[in-house]
């Protein structure tokens, strides 16, 4: 009988592994990702639901802390920093806290965001940012917790939450000016250093047109102010590889100046077997 028992367990095993029951969540998780301007803003959350409870000032206590759903942190990351309420919040990723109040609501965005629910020992040292919204009343409930973004401009928009009753939204800029700007100078001031450095280096190292690369890397080091050792190393190996060793060893002696100013011992070491090699 044991032995048949062990047997029927043996041959059962692999069925109970997979009879994994599924269930749906009280509270689903929801994920919402929009660009304004020209930069994303990314949320995710969980969405509880009234269920016939009286929430605000029950479900959720007027005047104190709250999560911001359910579950885990709610989490929002922007791509660049942005301006709320006249202070800037750094771009990267925050835990959203709020507290709940009958004409007010605080927001905060908070560093540490991998709590479930609430941290269990608060620093006001992870605060990024503190700001009080104005609540407004709904004239029809919402059944599920809610956050969107909404109110597009390219210089701004409104994260909003509303539940039950209650609405808040809050406004932040984002950087459009400025970055398509930046964008807009870097496009039409043609290629940078770095641009004319990697397509040196591709063509060196793809054995590509020598005679385009030296070009390309004359131009990347008459574009830097502080002519960076990896440049003229850059340099002096195409001046090897066209057979002009003693410009080779001349640029090494450069690279291996500015490698040393640099405390660079990688560069050090290689710009010195290299004037031994191009000298014999």
């Amino acid at each position: 009988m044991k032995k048949l028992l062990i047997a029927l367990a043996i041959i059962l095993a692999p069925f109970a592994a997979e009879a994994q029951i599924k269930t749906p969540q009280a509270s689903p998780k929801a994920y919402i990702k929009q660009t304004v301007g020209l930069t994303d803003v990314e949320v995710t959350y969980s969405r509880p639901g009234a269920r016939g409870r009286a929430v605000f000032g029950n479900l959720v206590p007027f005047g104190k802390l709250w999560r911001t759903g359910a579950n885990e942190n709610t989490i929002i990351n922007f791509s660049d920093d942005v301006v709320i309420d006249g202070k800037t919040l750094k771009k990267g990723k925050y835990a959203i806290y709020t507290i709940p109040k009958i004409e007010s609501w605080e927001v905060i965005f908070y560093l540490s965001t991998d709590n479930w629910g609430l941290p269990e020992n608060w620093s006001d040292a992870y605060v990024a940012l503190r700001t009080t919204v104005k609540e407004e009343a709904l004239p029809t409930p919402v059944e599920t917790f809610t956050i969107g973004i909404n109110g597009l401009d390219p210089n701004f928009a409104y994260l909003e939450m509303a539940w039950e009753n209650s609405h808040v939204a809050l406004k932040f800029e984002v950087p459009t000016a400025k970055t398509a700007t930046a964008s807009i100078e870097k496009t039409l001031g043609g290629p940078s250093s770095n641009d004319y450095f990697a397509a040196a280096t591709y063509l060196f190292q793809s054995n590509g047109n020598i005679e385009t690369a030296r070009i390309y890397v004359d131009k990347s080091l008459d574009m830097s102010t502080d002519k960076p050792y990896f440049i003229s190393r850059l340099k002096s190996l195409i001046q090897a590889k066209q057979g002009d060793k003693k410009g080779a060893i001349e640029t090494a002696k450069a690279s291996l100046a500015a490698a040393e100013a640099a405390n660079n011992q990688d560069y050090v070491k290689m710009n010195k077997d290299s004037i031994a090699e191009w000298s014999r």
